[in-house]
Protein backbone atom coordinates (compact mmCIF):
# COMPACT_ATOMS: atom_id res chain seq x y z
CA UNK A 1 0.00 0.00 0.00
CA UNK A 2 0.88 3.26 -0.94
CA UNK A 3 2.09 5.47 2.03
CA UNK A 4 4.19 8.85 3.19
CA UNK A 5 7.88 7.97 3.82
CA UNK A 6 9.30 11.31 5.53
CA UNK A 7 10.35 11.41 9.16
CA UNK A 8 8.91 12.80 12.65
CA UNK A 9 10.24 16.24 13.76
CA UNK A 10 9.39 15.88 17.63
CA UNK A 11 9.81 19.77 18.36
CA UNK A 12 10.12 20.67 22.40
CA UNK A 13 9.96 24.21 22.93
CA UNK A 14 10.36 24.18 26.07
CA UNK A 15 14.02 22.77 25.89
CA UNK A 16 14.72 24.31 22.23
CA UNK A 17 15.54 21.22 21.01
CA UNK A 18 14.37 18.95 18.66
CA UNK A 19 15.11 15.00 17.53
CA UNK A 20 14.38 13.45 14.19
CA UNK A 21 13.01 9.78 14.14
CA UNK A 22 11.92 7.24 12.16
CA UNK A 23 8.11 6.46 12.02
CA UNK A 24 8.26 3.90 9.55
CA UNK A 25 6.18 1.58 11.23
CA UNK A 26 2.96 4.09 11.78
CA UNK A 27 3.11 5.25 8.59
CA UNK A 28 3.50 1.16 6.66
CA UNK A 29 -0.54 0.88 9.15
CA UNK A 30 -1.41 4.21 8.83
CA UNK A 31 -0.21 5.74 5.45
CA UNK A 32 -0.29 9.36 7.14
CA UNK A 33 -1.86 12.44 7.07
CA UNK A 34 -4.83 11.90 10.17
CA UNK A 35 -4.28 8.43 10.41
CA UNK A 36 0.09 8.70 11.36
CA UNK A 37 -1.00 11.68 13.43
CA UNK A 38 -4.10 9.82 15.65
CA UNK A 39 -1.64 7.06 15.90
CA UNK A 40 1.41 9.05 17.66
CA UNK A 41 -1.21 11.21 19.63
CA UNK A 42 -3.47 7.95 21.21
CA UNK A 43 0.63 6.33 21.83
CA UNK A 44 2.22 9.64 23.17
CA UNK A 45 -0.44 12.15 25.00
CA UNK A 46 -1.74 10.78 28.45
CA UNK A 47 -5.02 9.78 28.60
CA UNK A 48 -5.73 12.55 31.25
CA UNK A 49 -3.88 14.85 29.67
CA UNK A 50 -5.06 18.47 29.84
CA UNK A 51 -5.67 19.79 26.64
CA UNK A 52 -3.62 23.38 27.67
CA UNK A 53 -1.29 21.38 29.35
CA UNK A 54 2.82 21.02 28.27
CA UNK A 55 1.71 17.13 28.40
CA UNK A 56 -0.69 17.61 24.99
CA UNK A 57 0.89 16.82 22.08
CA UNK A 58 0.33 19.07 18.38
CA UNK A 59 1.33 17.66 15.40
CA UNK A 60 1.21 18.39 11.63
CA UNK A 61 1.18 16.04 9.46
CA UNK A 62 1.03 15.24 5.27
CA UNK A 63 0.15 12.19 3.05
CA UNK A 64 2.39 10.37 0.15
CA UNK A 65 -0.32 12.45 -2.55
CA UNK A 66 1.44 15.23 -0.87
CA UNK A 67 4.53 14.68 -3.14
CA UNK A 68 2.40 14.15 -6.39
CA UNK A 69 0.96 16.53 -8.94
CA UNK A 70 -2.46 15.82 -9.01
CA UNK A 71 -5.33 17.99 -8.46
CA UNK A 72 -7.30 18.05 -5.08
CA UNK A 73 -3.89 17.13 -2.83
CA UNK A 74 -2.99 20.54 -1.49
CA UNK A 75 -4.19 19.55 2.18
CA UNK A 76 -2.69 18.54 5.00
CA UNK A 77 -3.54 17.70 8.72
CA UNK A 78 -3.44 18.97 12.15
CA UNK A 79 -4.28 17.07 15.32
CA UNK A 80 -4.32 17.22 19.24
CA UNK A 81 -6.03 16.44 22.10
CA UNK A 82 -8.61 19.30 21.75
CA UNK A 83 -9.58 21.73 23.87
CA UNK A 84 -13.54 21.57 22.65
CA UNK A 85 -14.24 18.10 22.46
CA UNK A 86 -11.60 16.71 24.94
CA UNK A 87 -10.73 14.06 22.60
CA UNK A 88 -8.33 13.02 20.03
CA UNK A 89 -9.29 15.45 16.91
CA UNK A 90 -7.87 16.67 13.22
CA UNK A 91 -8.50 19.11 10.68
CA UNK A 92 -6.98 19.50 7.66
CA UNK A 93 -6.36 22.89 5.58
CA UNK A 94 -6.13 23.45 1.72
CA UNK A 95 -3.76 26.07 0.76
CA UNK A 96 -0.03 25.55 -0.24
CA UNK A 97 1.99 24.55 3.26
CA UNK A 98 1.97 20.86 2.12
CA UNK A 99 4.68 21.05 -0.10
CA UNK A 100 6.44 23.49 1.66
CA UNK A 101 6.08 21.11 5.10
CA UNK A 102 7.61 17.57 2.79
CA UNK A 103 10.32 19.85 1.73
CA UNK A 104 11.55 19.98 4.96
CA UNK A 105 11.81 15.88 4.53
CA UNK A 106 9.28 15.27 7.62
CA UNK A 107 6.22 13.43 7.01
CA UNK A 108 4.85 14.82 10.38
CA UNK A 109 6.21 17.52 12.98
CA UNK A 110 5.16 17.49 16.55
CA UNK A 111 5.16 20.13 19.08
CA UNK A 112 5.62 18.71 23.27
CA UNK A 113 6.67 21.10 26.21
CA UNK A 114 5.64 24.28 26.38
CA UNK A 115 7.61 27.78 25.38
CA UNK A 116 8.18 30.46 28.33
CA UNK A 117 8.33 32.96 25.67
CA UNK A 118 6.42 34.02 21.94
CA UNK A 119 7.76 31.89 19.24
CA UNK A 120 8.13 31.27 15.98
CA UNK A 121 9.44 27.67 14.84
CA UNK A 122 11.58 27.40 11.87
CA UNK A 123 11.44 24.12 10.42
CA UNK A 124 14.00 23.70 7.25
CA UNK A 125 15.47 20.71 5.63
CA UNK A 126 18.82 21.34 7.75
CA UNK A 127 16.84 21.64 11.53
CA UNK A 128 14.58 23.91 13.45
CA UNK A 129 15.40 27.34 14.73
CA UNK A 130 13.57 28.97 17.57
CA UNK A 131 12.98 32.61 17.61
CA UNK A 132 11.72 35.02 20.34
CA UNK A 133 8.99 36.96 18.86
CA UNK A 134 7.02 38.97 22.35
CA UNK A 135 6.16 42.10 19.91
CA UNK A 136 3.88 40.02 17.98
CA UNK A 137 1.57 39.00 20.73
CA UNK A 138 -1.84 39.04 19.98
CA UNK A 139 -0.98 40.31 16.04
CA UNK A 140 -3.37 39.22 13.67
CA UNK A 141 -2.42 36.47 11.03
CA UNK A 142 -1.65 38.60 8.22
CA UNK A 143 0.08 40.74 10.89
CA UNK A 144 2.37 37.71 11.26
CA UNK A 145 2.52 37.31 8.20
CA UNK A 146 4.04 40.48 7.05
CA UNK A 147 6.88 40.34 9.86
CA UNK A 148 7.90 36.54 8.79
CA UNK A 149 8.40 38.23 4.96
CA UNK A 150 10.02 41.22 6.58
CA UNK A 151 12.53 39.16 8.41
CA UNK A 152 12.60 35.87 6.67
CA UNK A 153 11.36 36.02 2.56
CA UNK A 154 9.09 33.80 4.40
CA UNK A 155 5.60 33.93 2.33
CA UNK A 156 2.11 32.75 4.03
CA UNK A 157 2.32 29.73 1.66
CA UNK A 158 5.19 28.90 4.51
CA UNK A 159 3.46 29.48 7.10
CA UNK A 160 0.90 27.97 9.87
CA UNK A 161 -0.13 30.65 12.38
CA UNK A 162 -2.52 31.45 15.21
CA UNK A 163 -4.14 34.54 15.62
CA UNK A 164 -5.56 36.52 19.23
CA UNK A 165 -7.97 33.67 19.85
CA UNK A 166 -5.41 30.98 19.62
CA UNK A 167 -3.14 32.66 22.22
CA UNK A 168 -6.17 33.38 24.30
CA UNK A 169 -7.31 29.99 24.61
CA UNK A 170 -10.36 30.34 22.75
CA UNK A 171 -11.58 26.61 22.40
CA UNK A 172 -12.89 26.92 19.29
CA UNK A 173 -9.24 29.08 18.00
CA UNK A 174 -8.18 27.81 14.73
CA UNK A 175 -4.29 27.01 13.09
CA UNK A 176 -4.30 29.47 9.63
CA UNK A 177 -2.26 29.14 6.74
CA UNK A 178 -1.75 31.01 3.79
CA UNK A 179 -3.58 33.29 5.63
CA UNK A 180 -7.47 32.67 5.14
CA UNK A 181 -7.18 28.51 5.06
CA UNK A 182 -8.46 26.92 8.12
CA UNK A 183 -7.20 23.89 10.18
CA UNK A 184 -10.97 24.86 11.58
CA UNK A 185 -12.56 22.42 13.95
CA UNK A 186 -12.18 21.53 16.95
CA UNK A 187 -9.52 24.36 18.76
CA UNK A 188 -6.55 23.65 17.91
CA UNK A 189 -5.25 26.60 17.80
CA UNK A 190 -5.71 27.08 21.21
CA UNK A 191 -3.42 24.01 22.44
CA UNK A 192 -0.70 26.07 19.35
CA UNK A 193 -1.16 28.93 21.83
CA UNK A 194 -0.77 26.98 25.01
CA UNK A 195 2.33 26.04 23.86
CA UNK A 196 3.10 29.26 23.44
CA UNK A 197 3.97 29.59 19.38
CA UNK A 198 2.85 32.30 17.59
CA UNK A 199 3.97 30.56 13.86
CA UNK A 200 5.62 27.78 12.67
CA UNK A 201 7.12 27.98 9.10
CA UNK A 202 8.27 25.55 6.57
CA UNK A 203 10.98 25.33 3.64
CA UNK A 204 13.42 22.77 2.48
CA UNK A 205 14.53 20.93 -0.66
CA UNK A 206 14.60 17.37 0.72
CA UNK A 207 10.91 15.66 -0.24
CA UNK A 208 11.54 11.73 0.74
CA UNK A 209 11.75 9.78 -2.04
CA UNK A 210 8.15 7.97 -2.67
CA UNK A 211 7.82 5.28 -5.51
CA UNK A 212 4.59 5.84 -7.02
CA UNK A 213 2.34 2.66 -8.29
CA UNK A 214 2.37 2.19 -11.69
CA UNK A 215 -0.56 3.60 -12.76
CA UNK A 216 -0.83 6.95 -10.61
CA UNK A 217 0.93 9.11 -13.12
CA UNK A 218 -2.00 7.85 -15.41
CA UNK A 219 -4.51 9.12 -12.85
CA UNK A 220 -2.74 11.66 -11.88
CA UNK A 221 -3.38 13.50 -15.69
CA UNK A 222 -6.95 12.17 -15.76
CA UNK A 223 -7.47 13.75 -12.79
CA UNK A 224 -5.78 16.85 -13.08
CA UNK A 225 -7.56 17.03 -16.73
CA UNK A 226 -11.02 16.46 -15.70
CA UNK A 227 -10.67 19.00 -12.27
CA UNK A 228 -9.88 21.05 -15.46
CA UNK A 229 -12.64 20.78 -17.54
CA UNK A 230 -15.18 20.61 -14.80
CA UNK A 231 -18.22 22.62 -15.57
CA UNK A 232 -19.13 22.18 -11.72
CA UNK A 233 -21.21 24.82 -9.96
CA UNK A 234 -18.76 24.72 -7.23
CA UNK A 235 -15.78 26.01 -9.57
CA UNK A 236 -17.68 29.73 -9.52
CA UNK A 237 -18.93 29.17 -5.87
CA UNK A 238 -17.12 26.94 -4.24
CA UNK A 239 -19.60 25.32 -1.53
CA UNK A 240 -21.97 28.18 -1.21
CA UNK A 241 -23.28 27.11 -4.90
CA UNK A 242 -25.62 24.69 -2.33
CA UNK A 243 -27.17 27.03 -0.18
CA UNK A 244 -30.34 28.00 -1.85
CA UNK A 245 -30.58 24.34 -2.52
CA UNK A 246 -30.62 23.07 1.10
CA UNK A 247 -32.37 26.04 2.02
CA UNK A 248 -35.17 25.70 -0.64
CA UNK A 249 -35.54 22.04 -0.06
CA UNK A 250 -33.81 20.56 3.18
CA UNK A 251 -33.33 22.62 6.43
CA UNK A 252 -30.92 25.91 6.89
CA UNK A 253 -30.61 26.62 10.71
CA UNK A 254 -32.19 30.33 11.61
CA UNK A 255 -31.69 32.12 13.99
CA UNK A 256 -30.30 29.49 16.69
CA UNK A 257 -31.85 26.57 15.48
CA UNK A 258 -35.26 28.41 15.74
CA UNK A 259 -36.29 28.19 12.08
CA UNK A 260 -34.87 25.81 9.25
CA UNK A 261 -35.39 27.99 6.14
CA UNK A 262 -34.00 31.44 5.70
CA UNK A 263 -35.78 34.77 4.22
CA UNK A 264 -33.07 36.70 2.79
CA UNK A 265 -31.42 33.71 1.48
CA UNK A 266 -30.90 34.95 -1.82
CA UNK A 267 -28.77 37.59 -0.29
CA UNK A 268 -26.09 35.67 1.23
CA UNK A 269 -26.41 32.50 -1.36
CA UNK A 270 -23.96 31.70 -4.04
CA UNK A 271 -24.89 34.00 -6.54
CA UNK A 272 -24.52 36.83 -4.23
CA UNK A 273 -21.33 35.76 -3.54
CA UNK A 274 -20.05 35.20 -7.12
CA UNK A 275 -21.38 38.95 -7.70
CA UNK A 276 -18.27 39.85 -5.08
CA UNK A 277 -15.82 37.26 -6.21
CA UNK A 278 -12.89 39.04 -8.12
CA UNK A 279 -10.84 36.56 -9.60
CA UNK A 280 -10.00 32.98 -9.21
CA UNK A 281 -8.11 30.97 -6.63
CA UNK A 282 -7.17 27.67 -5.84
CA UNK A 283 -4.86 25.21 -3.36
CA UNK A 284 -1.28 24.23 -4.74
CA UNK A 285 -1.92 22.30 -7.90
CA UNK A 286 -5.32 22.38 -8.14
CA UNK A 287 -6.72 22.80 -11.43
CA UNK A 288 -10.20 23.20 -9.50
CA UNK A 289 -9.77 26.24 -8.17
CA UNK A 290 -12.77 26.86 -5.96
CA UNK A 291 -11.68 29.15 -3.53
CA UNK A 292 -13.57 32.46 -3.30
CA UNK A 293 -11.70 36.15 -3.20
CA UNK A 294 -14.44 38.55 -2.81
CA UNK A 295 -14.58 42.15 -2.11
CA UNK A 296 -16.51 45.02 -1.60
CA UNK A 297 -14.82 47.96 -2.33
CA UNK A 298 -17.88 50.91 -1.20
CA UNK A 299 -17.36 49.35 2.48
CA UNK A 300 -13.82 48.50 2.60
CA UNK A 301 -14.06 44.89 3.00
CA UNK A 302 -12.06 41.74 1.44
CA UNK A 303 -11.78 38.32 2.15
CA UNK A 304 -11.61 35.09 0.61
CA UNK A 305 -15.51 33.01 1.17
CA UNK A 306 -17.69 32.99 2.57
CA UNK A 307 -18.20 29.39 1.95
CA UNK A 308 -21.74 27.67 2.54
CA UNK A 309 -20.78 26.61 6.36
CA UNK A 310 -20.00 30.53 7.12
CA UNK A 311 -23.08 31.65 5.44
CA UNK A 312 -25.39 29.70 8.04
CA UNK A 313 -23.33 30.21 11.15
CA UNK A 314 -22.32 33.63 10.81
CA UNK A 315 -25.57 34.44 8.36
CA UNK A 316 -28.56 32.81 8.85
CA UNK A 317 -28.69 31.24 12.30
CA UNK A 318 -27.27 35.00 13.46
CA UNK A 319 -30.64 36.29 11.28
CA UNK A 320 -28.05 38.21 8.96
CA UNK A 321 -28.73 38.99 5.34
CA UNK A 322 -26.39 41.10 4.23
CA UNK A 323 -23.83 39.86 2.31
CA UNK A 324 -20.91 42.53 3.00
CA UNK A 325 -21.52 41.72 6.79
CA UNK A 326 -21.30 38.28 6.42
CA UNK A 327 -17.98 38.49 4.57
CA UNK A 328 -17.00 40.91 6.96
CA UNK A 329 -17.78 38.43 9.89
CA UNK A 330 -15.57 35.68 7.68
CA UNK A 331 -12.67 38.42 7.41
CA UNK A 332 -12.93 38.91 11.09
CA UNK A 333 -12.62 35.58 11.90
CA UNK A 334 -9.49 34.75 9.59
CA UNK A 335 -7.69 37.27 11.09
CA UNK A 336 -8.29 36.47 14.65
CA UNK A 337 -7.74 32.90 14.06
CA UNK A 338 -11.63 31.66 14.81
CA UNK A 339 -13.53 28.41 13.54
CA UNK A 340 -16.70 30.29 11.87
CA UNK A 341 -18.48 27.60 12.16
CA UNK A 342 -18.27 27.49 15.88
CA UNK A 343 -17.67 30.97 16.69
CA UNK A 344 -20.92 31.62 13.89
CA UNK A 345 -23.16 29.02 16.63
CA UNK A 346 -21.65 30.41 19.42
CA UNK A 347 -22.79 34.22 19.10
CA UNK A 348 -26.12 33.19 17.83
CA UNK A 349 -26.56 31.94 21.16
CA UNK A 350 -25.98 35.55 22.59
CA UNK A 351 -27.81 37.24 19.91
CA UNK A 352 -30.92 34.22 21.04
CA UNK A 353 -30.99 35.06 24.73
CA UNK A 354 -30.53 38.51 24.11
CA UNK A 355 -33.18 38.91 21.27
CA UNK A 356 -31.00 41.00 19.03
CA UNK A 357 -30.54 38.23 16.09
CA UNK A 358 -29.70 40.52 12.80
CA UNK A 359 -27.58 43.18 15.04
CA UNK A 360 -24.29 42.51 12.13
CA UNK A 361 -22.77 45.25 14.38
CA UNK A 362 -23.07 43.38 17.52
CA UNK A 363 -21.92 40.51 15.85
CA UNK A 364 -18.30 42.04 14.37
CA UNK A 365 -18.06 43.60 17.99
CA UNK A 366 -18.96 40.06 19.55
CA UNK A 367 -16.37 38.07 17.82
CA UNK A 368 -13.43 40.46 18.11
CA UNK A 369 -14.25 40.18 22.39
CA UNK A 370 -14.41 36.54 22.06
CA UNK A 371 -10.73 36.57 20.65
CA UNK A 372 -9.40 39.13 22.93
CA UNK A 373 -11.57 37.21 25.95
CA UNK A 374 -13.20 40.79 27.04
CA UNK A 375 -16.31 41.28 28.56
CA UNK A 376 -18.73 38.82 27.20
CA UNK A 377 -16.35 37.60 24.72
CA UNK A 378 -14.65 35.66 27.80
CA UNK A 379 -17.65 33.64 28.40
CA UNK A 380 -18.29 33.05 24.71
CA UNK A 381 -14.96 31.73 24.24
CA UNK A 382 -16.08 28.49 26.13
CA UNK A 383 -18.44 27.61 23.46
CA UNK A 384 -21.95 26.54 23.69
CA UNK A 385 -21.67 23.37 25.45
CA UNK A 386 -20.00 24.65 28.70
CA UNK A 387 -22.44 28.27 29.00
CA UNK A 388 -25.62 27.64 27.40
CA UNK A 389 -27.05 27.00 30.48
CA UNK A 390 -25.77 30.61 31.90
CA UNK A 391 -26.80 32.27 28.76
CA UNK A 392 -30.79 29.86 28.82
CA UNK A 393 -30.37 28.87 25.23
CA UNK A 394 -30.91 24.93 24.05
CA UNK A 395 -26.99 23.09 23.96
CA UNK A 396 -26.68 22.54 20.26
CA UNK A 397 -23.75 20.62 20.11
CA UNK A 398 -22.75 17.04 19.64
CA UNK A 399 -18.96 16.03 22.52
CA UNK A 400 -18.62 19.65 22.68
CA UNK A 401 -18.67 20.61 18.63
CA UNK A 402 -21.56 22.86 17.70
CA UNK A 403 -23.46 21.69 15.01
CA UNK A 404 -22.61 22.35 11.26
CA UNK A 405 -25.21 23.65 9.02
CA UNK A 406 -26.78 20.37 7.51
CA UNK A 407 -29.62 19.90 10.03
CA UNK A 408 -29.86 16.34 11.52
CA UNK A 409 -33.73 17.23 12.50
CA UNK A 410 -34.10 16.90 8.62
CA UNK A 411 -31.19 14.58 7.48
CA UNK A 412 -31.51 11.92 9.52
CA UNK A 413 -28.69 9.63 8.50
CA UNK A 414 -26.80 12.74 9.09
CA UNK A 415 -28.20 13.26 12.94
CA UNK A 416 -27.11 9.86 13.18
CA UNK A 417 -23.47 10.49 11.92
CA UNK A 418 -23.50 13.57 14.28
CA UNK A 419 -24.05 11.02 17.23
CA UNK A 420 -21.87 8.55 16.84
CA UNK A 421 -18.76 10.51 15.36
CA UNK A 422 -15.79 10.61 17.70
CA UNK A 423 -15.80 14.93 16.64
CA UNK A 424 -19.17 15.16 17.09
CA UNK A 425 -21.27 17.73 15.27
CA UNK A 426 -18.44 17.88 12.65
CA UNK A 427 -20.09 17.17 8.94
CA UNK A 428 -17.35 16.55 7.40
CA UNK A 429 -16.56 13.00 9.61
CA UNK A 430 -19.18 11.09 7.97
CA UNK A 431 -20.79 12.75 5.55
CA UNK A 432 -23.87 11.41 5.32
CA UNK A 433 -25.72 14.15 4.29
CA UNK A 434 -24.02 13.40 0.25
CA UNK A 435 -26.20 10.10 0.19
CA UNK A 436 -29.70 11.92 1.70
CA UNK A 437 -28.62 15.51 -0.47
CA UNK A 438 -28.26 13.43 -3.71
CA UNK A 439 -31.25 10.62 -3.08
CA UNK A 440 -29.66 7.69 -2.66
CA UNK A 441 -31.09 7.06 0.61
CA UNK A 442 -34.57 8.79 2.01
CA UNK A 443 -33.67 11.26 4.45
CA UNK A 444 -36.48 10.31 6.61
CA UNK A 445 -35.34 7.84 9.56
CA UNK A 446 -32.28 6.22 11.19
CA UNK A 447 -32.87 2.14 10.30
CA UNK A 448 -30.66 0.51 8.54
CA UNK A 449 -27.71 3.66 8.24
CA UNK A 450 -25.33 2.78 10.95
CA UNK A 451 -24.01 0.46 7.68
CA UNK A 452 -23.55 3.46 5.74
CA UNK A 453 -22.63 6.02 8.66
CA UNK A 454 -19.24 3.64 9.20
CA UNK A 455 -18.78 3.24 5.28
CA UNK A 456 -18.48 6.92 4.98
CA UNK A 457 -16.43 7.18 8.34
CA UNK A 458 -13.90 4.92 6.88
CA UNK A 459 -13.40 6.40 3.90
CA UNK A 460 -13.41 9.63 5.01
CA UNK A 461 -10.33 8.99 7.62
CA UNK A 462 -8.41 7.36 5.06
CA UNK A 463 -8.89 10.14 2.60
CA UNK A 464 -7.47 11.88 5.27
CA UNK A 465 -4.42 9.55 5.67
CA UNK A 466 -3.94 10.61 1.60
CA UNK A 467 -4.54 13.24 2.31
CA UNK A 468 -7.11 13.85 -0.41
CA UNK A 469 -9.97 17.13 -0.65
CA UNK A 470 -13.23 16.20 -0.49
CA UNK A 471 -13.80 18.18 -3.10
CA UNK A 472 -12.11 15.34 -5.03
CA UNK A 473 -13.48 12.01 -3.18
CA UNK A 474 -16.68 11.15 -5.46
CA UNK A 475 -15.84 13.89 -8.04
CA UNK A 476 -12.67 12.15 -9.62
CA UNK A 477 -11.09 9.94 -6.66
CA UNK A 478 -13.37 6.50 -5.92
CA UNK A 479 -13.44 3.19 -6.62
CA UNK A 480 -10.74 2.01 -8.05
CA UNK A 481 -8.73 5.06 -8.59
CA UNK A 482 -8.70 4.37 -5.15
CA UNK A 483 -7.04 1.02 -5.23
CA UNK A 484 -4.78 2.19 -8.15
CA UNK A 485 -3.43 5.09 -6.65
CA UNK A 486 -2.55 3.31 -3.29
CA UNK A 487 -2.11 0.18 -4.70
CA UNK A 488 -4.52 -1.42 -2.41
CA UNK A 489 -8.28 -3.50 -2.35
CA UNK A 490 -11.13 -0.81 -1.40
CA UNK A 491 -11.67 -2.89 1.58
CA UNK A 492 -8.08 -2.92 3.23
CA UNK A 493 -8.09 1.13 2.63
CA UNK A 494 -11.32 1.26 4.92
CA UNK A 495 -9.84 -0.96 7.45
CA UNK A 496 -7.14 1.59 7.75
CA UNK A 497 -9.82 4.09 7.78
CA UNK A 498 -11.55 2.02 10.69
CA UNK A 499 -8.43 1.95 12.92
CA UNK A 500 -8.02 5.63 12.90
CA UNK A 501 -11.70 5.95 14.03
CA UNK A 502 -11.06 3.28 16.93
CA UNK A 503 -8.40 4.73 18.40
CA UNK A 504 -9.98 8.04 18.45
CA UNK A 505 -12.74 6.19 20.09
CA UNK A 506 -10.30 4.40 22.05
CA UNK A 507 -8.79 7.73 23.33
CA UNK A 508 -11.87 8.89 24.26
CA UNK A 509 -13.07 5.76 26.55
CA UNK A 510 -9.69 6.13 28.24
CA UNK A 511 -10.65 9.58 29.14
CA UNK A 512 -14.31 8.42 30.55
CA UNK A 513 -16.54 8.72 28.26
CA UNK A 514 -18.82 5.83 26.60
CA UNK A 515 -22.29 5.48 25.15
CA UNK A 516 -23.69 8.28 27.11
CA UNK A 517 -22.51 10.88 25.07
CA UNK A 518 -23.12 9.67 21.93
CA UNK A 519 -26.76 11.86 22.02
CA UNK A 520 -28.17 14.70 20.07
CA UNK A 521 -30.25 17.84 21.63
CA UNK A 522 -33.32 16.57 19.52
CA UNK A 523 -35.18 13.04 18.79
CA UNK A 524 -35.02 11.32 15.76
CA UNK A 525 -36.99 7.78 14.92
CA UNK A 526 -34.46 4.84 15.78
CA UNK A 527 -31.92 6.62 16.63
CA UNK A 528 -31.26 4.87 19.71
CA UNK A 529 -31.47 1.06 18.59
CA UNK A 530 -29.63 2.62 15.15
CA UNK A 531 -26.56 3.53 17.93
CA UNK A 532 -26.84 0.23 19.01
CA UNK A 533 -26.61 -1.31 15.40
CA UNK A 534 -23.60 1.07 14.97
CA UNK A 535 -21.83 -0.37 18.05
CA UNK A 536 -22.37 -3.77 17.20
CA UNK A 537 -21.06 -3.41 13.13
CA UNK A 538 -17.96 -2.11 14.70
CA UNK A 539 -17.18 -4.72 16.99
CA UNK A 540 -17.65 -2.61 20.29
CA UNK A 541 -19.11 -2.58 23.60
CA UNK A 542 -22.73 -1.87 24.32
CA UNK A 543 -21.68 1.26 26.52
CA UNK A 544 -20.09 2.35 23.29
CA UNK A 545 -16.07 1.56 24.09
CA UNK A 546 -13.16 -0.07 22.01
CA UNK A 547 -13.07 -4.13 23.20
CA UNK A 548 -9.33 -3.83 24.63
CA UNK A 549 -8.36 -7.15 22.53
CA UNK A 550 -9.29 -5.43 19.39
CA UNK A 551 -6.75 -2.80 19.77
CA UNK A 552 -4.28 -5.59 21.05
CA UNK A 553 -5.12 -7.35 17.49
CA UNK A 554 -4.87 -4.38 15.87
CA UNK A 555 -1.23 -4.00 17.21
CA UNK A 556 -0.14 -7.46 16.62
CA UNK A 557 -0.89 -7.25 13.07
CA UNK A 558 0.83 -3.95 12.46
Amino acid sequence: MLHATGTLCSIDVGERSSVTESIDEELEAFVGGRGVATKLAHDRIPFDADPYGPENRFYLSAGPLQQSQMSFTGRMNCTALSPLTDGVASANAGGYLSRNFVDTGHSAVELVGESDELLAVHVTDEGVEFEAVPELEEATVTEVTAAMNDRHGLEAENLATIGPAGENGVRFACVMTYDSRAFGRGGLGAVMGAKNVKCISFQGDSAPDLEMPADAEEIHSTVHREAATSDDMMRRQGTSSSVEFVNDNFSFPTRYFSEQSFEDIDQIHGDAIEEKKYTKASCSVCAFACKLPTKDEERGVETEGPELETVYSLGSNCGVGDIVDLMKSNELCDQYGMDTISAGVTVAAYLAANDEFGNAELVHDLLEKIAFREDEGDQLAEGVARIHDDLGVENFTVKGMEFAAHDGRALHGQGLSYAVANRGGDHMYSTTLGDEYGGEIDPQGTAGKAGLVIENENRNAFRDCGIICQFGVGRAVEGERFELLFDADYDDLLEVGSRVVELERHFRNQRGYDAAEDRLPYDLPDLESSIEEYYELRGWNDDGTVPTDALESEATAD
